[in-house]
């Protein structure tokens, strides 16, 4: 099992298979507009233009779990990254990362890379590095800057899949 057998829902309502990165390395967050880890989109946005083009890719998750602090629907949330963080990389429907009703996808990722105390994300911006081969390499806490991931991204960049 890897992260391309999971389906997750764009802002449009529509599905996608995480199959459309195979072969990338991903960084996947769940994010949130109104927190103050909020700045972190600024430090994301940054790798993305910087390893996009070597086969980078970084998939935002909204969620409104922690304190209400994505209020807003899917396209607000998107809208607002675009607006005052310039985002360009993909947005997803929100979702619920933790509890009952937690995504697939953030059940595997957290059971792949537990936490320091448990495996349940405890807040926003719980960022997990994917290699080219839909495994997940680490998980880092929602403190940690994004610029403390780069070295992590330019090895995964050039090792070559298996």
């Amino acid at each position: 099992m890897s992260v391309y057998d999971f389906q997750v829902e764009k802002n449009n309502g529509d599905d996608m298979s995480l199959h459309d990165f195979e072969g990338n390395v991903l960084v996947i967050v769940n994010t949130a507009s109104k927190c103050g880890f909020t700045p972190q989109f600024d430090g994301l946005q940054k790798l993305y233009e910087k390893y996009h083009d070597q086969g980078l890719e970084i998939l935002g998750f909204p969620c409104n779990q922690f304190m209400n602090q994505e209020p807003g629907s899917s396209n607000d949330a998107e809208e607002f990254c675009k607006v005052n963080y310039g985002v360009s990389f993909p947005m997803f429907a929100k979702i619920d990362v933790r509890g009952k009703n937690a995504h697939p996808l953030f059940q595997y990722l957290t059971k792949q890379a537990s936490g320091i105390v448990s495996d349940q994300i405890k807040w926003n911006f719980t960022k997990f590095l994917i290699d080219q081969e839909g495994k997940v390499v680490k998980r880092y806490a929602p403190k940690t800057e994004p610029e403390k991931m780069e070295s992590d991204i330019q090895d995964l960049l050039k090792k070559q899949p298996e």
